[in-house]
């Protein structure tokens, strides 16, 4: 396999103006920027994961914090570049999502962890792969070229001495035929995002050869956090620790009451889903806000993404995740630990949830589950 690394800043530059100019028109109708630090645009696609941010809202954590705060729907297609050039000042996504763009000139900062790592890789239950080095010369369906799954993959193979771009053959499925594909022998393990590991692993289809909510040293990584405009942040940097704090606290919210803020999520129309679908995927994810566990994450995700090929080979990623990481006054693991929250009556999940019950087989890139981990990463 060979892969394309790296473009020049001024090229990611031009590409991204295109896209802003473009994103604005299709981002929902926002007031203009005001010069007054409390007002903070806050971005969102409409996915499970990004529960916290229409919890902060509904909760009043924003304004509790003295936050003015608008929210800005916008497409995957330039989510990044509407960011980077202000299009919205501050979200929560993906650190492994952000890490090339950065590399290449993106000027945004990650401030925080918002949720735990939820890809797989996983091999058919009845084949005698059962340790990463067995791996070698194997056949790994993946939902894309590009995705979260295929980056977490590469980086564990990476780690592990196995060069994915020559001892491994990539196959891309859509994300609900990986089990089928497994099934059929076209490949002889995938890599994956929630909820379908969990589908695959219920259905005793599987069985997990990395896990990076369970296997060190991933288990403890955040695969989600706070991200800020690098020039908002210059220039507001109380307001990007408040909106980090309303975000950090509505995390904690979410972990103690998944099936509220599923609900929440649901009738305020956030996103298209169920309430019972929607609390089956929010109580499959680690809401366990940490500002040590977000820098952690970057600077593992930077190191692994470049023994993999997947940064490039001159990137000095100790500099790199310096740069992309920030520390605020007010945000730290001592005030994330003293935070309190109530834990409302019949917002916890059911016990023993099947997820089989709730989540169709169909994935897509609409799906508000996990279109998150099945898009590729731009490079």
């Amino acid at each position: 396999m060979t892969m394309t690394r790296g473009r020049s800043v001024s090229k990611l530059s031009n590409c991204a103006l295109l896209a802003f100019l473009s994103g604005l028109l299709g981002c929902a109708k926002h007031s203009e920027t005001s010069s007054d630090s409390s007002k903070v645009r806050v971005g969102y696609i409409g996915l499970t994961c990004e529960a916290p941010i229409f919890t902060a809202v509904e909760k009043g954590f924003f304004k509790e914090e003295g936050l003015d705060v608008s929210l800005v729907k916008c497409e995957w297609a330039n989510y990044k570049d509407v960011l980077a050039l202000g299009g919205f000042d501050v979200t929560h996504h993906l650190v492994m999502y952000f890490l090339k763009p950065i590399e290449q000139g993106l000027d945004v900062k990650f401030t925080g962890g918002i949720h735990r790592g939820c890809l797989r890789v996983q091999a058919a239950a009845k084949s005698n792969i059962r340790t990463i080095q067995d791996l070698r010369g194997k056949r790994i369906g993946v939902p894309g070229m590009g995705t979260p799954p295929f980056i977490f993959a590469n980086r564990v193979l990476g780690a592990n001495g196995i060069d994915p771009g020559k001892e491994i053959t990539w196959l891309v499925f859509p994300a609900g035929e990986l089990g089928l594909a497994l099934d059929k022998g076209e490949v002889d393990a995938v890599a994956n995002s929630e909820p379908i590991g969990s589908l695959l692993l219920a259905d005793g289809k599987v069985r997990n050869i990395a896990d990076q909510a369970k296997d060190m040293p991933y288990r403890d990584e955040y695969c989600c956090a706070v991200l800020v405009n690098g020039k908002f942040y210059q220039k507001n940097p109380k307001a990007c620790a408040a909106a980090t704090r309303a975000l950090l606290k509505a995390a904690k919210w979410v972990e103690a009451n998944p099936a509220a803020a599923a609900k929440i999520s649901v009738e305020k129309k956030y996103l298209a889903s169920t309430i019972e679908q929607n609390t089956a995927a929010i109580s499959n994810l680690r809401y366990v806000p940490s500002v040590s566990g977000a820098e952690l994450a970057v600077k593992l995700a930077s190191a692994e993404m470049k023994k993999a090929g997947m940064l490039n080979p001159t990137t000095d990623v100790d500099a790199l995740a310096r740069h992309a990481f920030v520390h605020m006054d007010g945000v730290s693991d001592e005030w994330v630990n003293s935070l309190q929250v109530e834990k409302v009556a019949g917002g916890q999940a059911p016990r023993n949830v099947d997820i089989r019950k709730y989540v169709k087989l169909q994935f897509n890139a609409a799906d508000p589950f996990c279109s998150g981990c099945l898009l590729p990463v731009v490079r």
